[in-house]
């Protein structure tokens, strides 16, 4: 009964109440029936007028089956129920002919469906009792025995009617059906791969019985150019196999150190470390223990392919492996397999080529190098002092070191405690002399291979060394000579600090055509593909397509006098030489490399635009970490190499999409299959950078940069069209050109390895139109011979025409000056003047031709173009007379 119904029915009855207590009072029922003052129990049956109401909706009613089984339950409420009868009829209140009404008005209420219905004669007797006494119909049958007695039971299971509502919902209702089959299906499924498991590792051979990957190991790679005619050849043998007697204390601890501290107690495979590179797609570092990276290099059956059945049978064997071997063999056998660079393979190898040394004779210096260089063997095998890549080294070996007594102090017995280990000094190498097939530019071919297969295609050195790759890489043999050429015939003599950088970008597909290393792998780190310098003006084309993208059109004006100051740059800003531009459209600050206009252009377009459009043109976002950003990123700040650079210039050539930059077209496996890129969808269509209107605009103003009164004049090709731009940064460090032809992306870029001035025989002011630009050009005619003429698409000069440049305000006229006192009249003189009369008109100077600075004025040296005079100790220039000034207000030569 629901709380409304039990206070309609006089409040909660109690169960042991008195038995002149009435209802109200919160009392229930005693065990002898009710209270003198309570109204006979009983099922409260709907009013007339209660039809269709609450209840009706809330609780529906339940059907009966026939009038009989309510009847008999009626009865024996009445006469059987707890002794004397559960609810027994007070004489006064009710008549003894009370039961054979009640029972004649119950079978009256019953309709033909079976459901009951009120009395026709109302539903309380002629005595005013709401229920008959005796119930009599009640007792012929019910579900009580007549004099049983006792309390009502619930209907049995299965009895509920069909129809009546489910209140649970329909995920309840769900749930409640499924999550049997659901645990049952989880169930069988864990047997099953419990059972897979198994069956994969009895049938797991033994590994001690396993063959070794001979043929994988004598097996080198090739590397053949563009037309297929081989380059040459990494990967010939160079291994000495130790026993496990050999192998020091010294070396076992730099290796753990490096590669897997806990490898005593997880010689298989590691749970931990399998699940987190799982669960995290190999960004949290990869599974792999020493134990799964010697089966996979050492054991035949185990290829390099990246499947889970490859990997599910490497962690089949390395499991029993780690079950049947011993520590210490698993260990000997990974340090004889592995590859270690500089053509060493196995930790003998190694020894001798990084220290001319056996390997028993190592220290923990030592040995914790060589742990160190395990994982890139390729980069580390040949680092030049000073270089990045010798900081990255240094900070390998430290964090060695470092684990050498993290390790120590869980295990004991390895390792060095944190005093001995701090006491070690980093190691002395010997110096690296490759054989004669990596001679001239064939070693950083070679390098530069190496570390794309490993970024494309996933495969390290040890594999390129070991599996037999056939690599077919975009290079031209003749353009490779071309670009030694372009820097020997145009700067010969040249300081040795001098760095030479050049590389050519196909721009339709993001191929590397050419580059220029350096003069000798072994001491020099590659010139164009890793060496950075600060970019200049020649970073002003990224600023310029981020306006036009904002609908900053070519021919909107800015402010290009020179000093002027800027918010968010500390120094004032000017322009080389100092020159006033006046006002400037932006295909005049294009091709005169009006710093202050493109300051403002940079602020209008907002500095994040810029790095935005510049990183999806090519440039690496490392690049950005050089300098802070801020409007002055338009002066060139950030640091980038030539290979940036021409792949960003190729956007623009490419109508604003941009093909990722890369070296190698095809990788054949020792089978002949071709290994695809993980990059192969993004090279078959690229990424917009930016619109193609926005190309257009901006190589057209580039364009005006190689005319004849252009800063990059030199950089002009007879017989074709040209776009481009210079740069030269702060104090002539470093001297830029890039520029490109439809077909062709190609940027040079000078620097020193000293970071001083750049010093170059016969050149008195170094700009990037003068000296970069030549070599640009000398480059670009070998390698456009021959090849078809195409133009450029003509600008479209999208955007607004809007003027940033000063605002003019009209000057107050002259007030004439009055004079106190009237002027006393000139006296005549005696005698006449012997000298000419005087003309009122100054002789006029001759005019300079159209374009030019009067050379005859005091502003000459002011007013010299863009890349033009002014370098160091020229007029302007840093070292000149005017330097001391120039540092004063923001020497401006960093920005052009």
């Amino acid at each position: 009964m629901s709380t409304e119904r039990r206070r309609s029915a006089g409040g909660r009855r109690r169960a042991n109440g008195p038995a002149d207590d009435a209802r109200g009072n919160g009392g229930r029922r005693g065990a002898r029936g009710p209270a003198e003052d309570e109204r006979t129990a009983g099922r409260r049956r709907a009013r007339d007028d209660d039809a269709g109401g609450f209840w009706d909706d809330e609780r529906p009613q339940r059907r009966r089956s026939d009038a009989g089984r309510e009847g008999g339950r009626s009865a024996a409420r009445s006469e059987g129920g707890r002794g004397e009868g559960r609810r027994r009829a007070d004489d006064g209140r009710r008549g003894g002919d009370n039961g054979s009404r009640a029972a004649a008005a119950e079978s009256g209420r019953r309709s033909a469906d079976g459901r009951r219905r009120p009395p026709e004669d109302g539903r309380r007797g002629p005595e005013g009792g709401r229920r008959a006494a005796a119930h009599g119909a009640r007792a012929e049958g019910g579900r009580r025995a007549a004099g049983g007695g006792g309390r009502r039971r619930p209907p049995a299971r299965g009895r509920r009617d069909h129809d009546e509502y489910d209140d649970r919902g329909p995920v309840r209702r769900f749930f409640a059906k499924a999550w049997k089959p659901a645990l049952i299906t989880c169930g069988v499924l864990f047997v099953l791969g419990v059972g897979g498991l198994a069956v994969a590792y009895i049938t797991t051979d033994d590994p001690r019985n396993m063959d070794e990957q001979t043929s994988a190991v004598l097996a080198a790679t090739s590397i053949s150019y563009a037309d297929e005619s081989e380059a040459l050849t990494t990967g010939e043998i160079n291994r000495v196999i130790i026993t496990e007697d050999q192998l020091p204390q010294s070396v076992i601890d730099g290796v753990l150190a490096a590669e897997q501290r806990n490898f005593y107690e997880e010689p298989g495979i590691s749970i931990s470390g399998t699940m987190r590179a799982i669960l995290s797609a190999g960004s949290a570092g990869g599974g792999s223990t020493i134990t799964q990276q010697m089966a996979r290099n050492y054991y035949d059956g185990l290829s390099q392919e990246r499947s889970y059945t490859r990997k599910l049978k490497e962690i089949m064997i390395s499991i029993k492996a780690g079950q049947v071997m011993d520590p210490d063999q698993i260990l000997t056998q990974y340090l004889n397999t592995i590859y270690f660079g500089r053509n060493a393979y196995g930790i003998q190898a190694a020894a001798q080529a990084y220290f001319n040394k056996n390997v028993e004779d190592l220290n923990h210096a030592e040995g914790a190098f060589l742990g160190g260089i395990i994982q890139q063997p390729g980069n580390f095998e040949n680092v030049a002092p000073g270089s990045d890549m010798e900081e990255v080294l240094h900070e390998r070996w430290e964090y060695v070191v470092k684990g050498l007594y993290l390790m120590h102090d869980d295990h004991p017995d390895l390792g060095l405690t944190r005093a001995e280990a701090e006491e070690l000094e980093y190691p002395e190498v010997v110096e690296y002399e490759p054989g004669a097939n990596l001679e001239g530019y064939n070693g950083y071919i070679r390098d530069a291979v190496i570390n794309e297969l490993a970024a494309r295609y996933d495969l390290d050195a040890t594999q390129v060394a070991t599996q037999g790759y056939q690599v077919t890489t975009s290079l031209e043999k003749p353009l490779m000579d071309a670009a030694d050429r372009a820097f020997d015939e145009t700067l010969p003599d040249m300081p040795v600090e001098t760095v030479y950088g050049l590389a050519a970008v196909e721009p339709a597909t993001g191929e590397i055509k050419a580059f220029h290393g350096g003069d000798d792998f072994t001491t020099d780190p590659n010139n164009s593909l890793s060496t950075d310098a600060q970019a200049g003006s020649a970073f002003k084309p990224y600023v310029l397509a981020a306006g036009l993208e904002q609908d900053i059109g070519l021919n909107s004006v800015f402010d290009g006098d020179s000093p002027q100051e800027f918010e968010g740059i500390g120094e004032p800003i000017q322009n080389d030489s100092n020159r006033d531009w006046g006002p400037v459209d932006l295909i005049d600050s294009t091709k005169h490399s009006v710093n202050t206009s493109f300051v403002q252009l940079a602020i209008e377009a907002t500095p994040q635009s810029v790095v935005d459009i510049a990183g999806k043109s090519g440039i690496p976002e490392p690049r950005f970490e050089s300098a802070e950003m801020g409007p002055n990123i338009a002066l060139g700040t950030y640091r980038v190499t030539p290979l940036d650079q021409a792949s960003g210039f190729s956007t623009f050539a490419n109508a604003g999409v941009h093909m990722p930059q890369h070296m190698i077209t095809e990788v054949r496996n020792a089978e002949g299959e071709v290994l695809p890129p993980n990059d192969a969808d993004l090279l078959e269509s690229g990424s917009r950078a930016f619109s193609a209107e926005t190309a257009a605009d901006a190589t057209y103003a580039m364009q005006q940069v190689t005319a004849e009164d252009g800063g990059g004049s030199e950089a002009a090709l007879p017989d074709r069209p040209v776009a481009g731009k210079t740069g030269t940064s702060n104090e002539a460090k470093s001297a830029w050109f890039v520029g490109f032809t439809p077909q062709l992306s190609t940027a040079v870029g000078l620097s020193r390895t000293d970071g001083q001035q750049l010093e170059i025989p016969g050149v008195q002011d170094v700009y990037g139109g003068t000296t970069s630009a030549r070599i640009w050009r000398a480059f670009m005619v070998e390698a456009m011979e021959g090849q078809e003429v195409q133009e450029f698409p003509e600008p479209v000069f999208k955007g607004q025409e809007l003027n940033f440049g000063p605002t003019e305000e009209p000057s107050p006229p002259p007030e004439p000056e009055v004079s106190e006192e009237p002027s006393e009249p000139a006296e005549p003189s005696e005698s006449p003047s012997m000298s000419p009369p005087a003309t009122s008109e100054s002789p006029e100077l001759p005019e300079p031709p159209d374009g030019e600075c009067n050379w005859l004025s005091d502003d000459w040296p002011e007013c010299q173009e863009d890349d033009g005079p002014g370098g160091p100790g020229g007029p302007g220039g840093p070292d000149g007379p005017d330097a001391q000034q120039n540092r004063l207000i923001g020497w401006g030569r960093e920005t052009e």
